[in-house]
């Protein structure tokens, strides 16, 4: 079948009622189970699991639609955590390729609880994301969940012979420094930096962090509040800081001449419209009571803002399910 346009969905995290009522709104109806649509194809951004009420049935919408040829997918980092949680580590018996610490299972905690009493579909489901590609280029836009890295790509489609992982790359990206940890950190987390000085920042979700995320759009930035690109703000004493050569080495750019570019994992607020005339993110935190986000592609060469659709999960869906929201 031949498509004439693409609805590019954001980070899910389980929000399967926002997902059906965002599909309705594009014209997408189930029809033999799985939704599609007459003359459109979805491609989803990745992080279909954790945090929200209703992964399995995400999930479940999800790959039937990919299965039956009306959507395509790349993996996102929490499919990547969850199979590295979930993969004894060869080289340490007892251990798995992601450590069992608090913190881990604390994101994972949704998933884990509502797949576990599925045994054999959570392995069935373990097996699929070993088999999303990390990214898609079609002829006029790239997909990817966190960042387009152009060198880490053309090297890993040489290595690889394609989008996809296996097993033994899986593996070998459980080890800090390697290749293999390098593409699955860039593709799926972005890029980012240290704070200085050892300093910790405790974000909105609670967590400690040591590293910040950083835009890969800008050309030439002078301070650190220049590519700070995350919900939490740095502290003031930091943003004007300089940005340093050895920070300056560690940034990217993703060049206004590119092709179109749609990524998710940012958690981003208000309004969706584009990033730059050429990047747009979709996440837009429908976990945390923000928008489950697409955006309507044609045949245009620059994002264009009235292209948005989206579920106000506040407004839409909580009423309805009040379990929406909860991590």
């Amino acid at each position: 079948m031949a498509y004439q346009g693409y609805d590019l969905i954001g980070d899910i995290h389980g929000c399967a009622f926002s997902l059906r009522m965002l599909l309705a709104r594009m014209g997408y109806r189930q029809i033999n189970g799985v939704y599609q649509h007459p003359q459109r194809k979805v491609v989803f951004i990745g992080d279909i699991i954790d945090r929200g009420p209703h992964i399995r049935e995400a999930l479940h919408i999800v790959r039937d639609m990919v299965e039956a040829g009306h959507a395509e997918i790349v993996m996102g980092n929490h499919e990547y955590n969850y199979l590295c949680y979930m993969t004894p580590d060869p080289e340490k018996p007892g251990e798995y390729l992601r450590q069992h610490t608090p913190r881990h299972k604390r994101i994972l905690q949704q998933t884990l609880e509502q797949l576990s009493p599925y045994g054999d579909e959570q392995q069935e489901y373990m097996e699929w994301f070993l088999q999303l590609p990390l990214f898609i280029e079609f002829e006029n836009f790239r997909v990817v969940h966190a960042c387009w890295h152009n060198e880490l790509i053309e090297t890993f489609k040489q290595k690889m012979g394609g989008n996809r992982i296996d097993r033994g790359f899986l593996e070998r990206s459980a080890k800090e420094g390697s290749f293999e940890w390098e593409v699955m950190d860039r593709l799926l987390r972005g890029t980012h930096l240290r704070l200085p000085n050892d300093e910790v920042m405790v974000s909105k979700d609670g967590f400690r962090r040591h590293f910040f995320r950083t835009k890969f759009w800008m050309p030439d930035p002078q301070y650190l509040v220049d590519v700070v690109f995350q919900p939490d703000p740095l502290p003031a004493h930091l943003a004007r800081l300089p940005i340093n050569n050895a920070q300056r080495e560690d940034l990217l750019y993703y060049g206004d001449t590119e092709k179109l570019l749609f990524i998710g994992h940012y958690w981003r607020e208000g309004t969706p419209s584009p990033i730059t005339d050429n990047i747009t993110c979709l996440d837009y935190s429908a976990v945390k009571f923000g928008k489950l986000v697409a955006y309507r592609l044609d045949d245009e060469t620059v994002m264009q803002p009235d292209k948005f659709v989206w579920v106000d999960v506040a407004r839409e869906v909580h009423l309805i399910d009040p379990e929406v929201g909860a991590s």
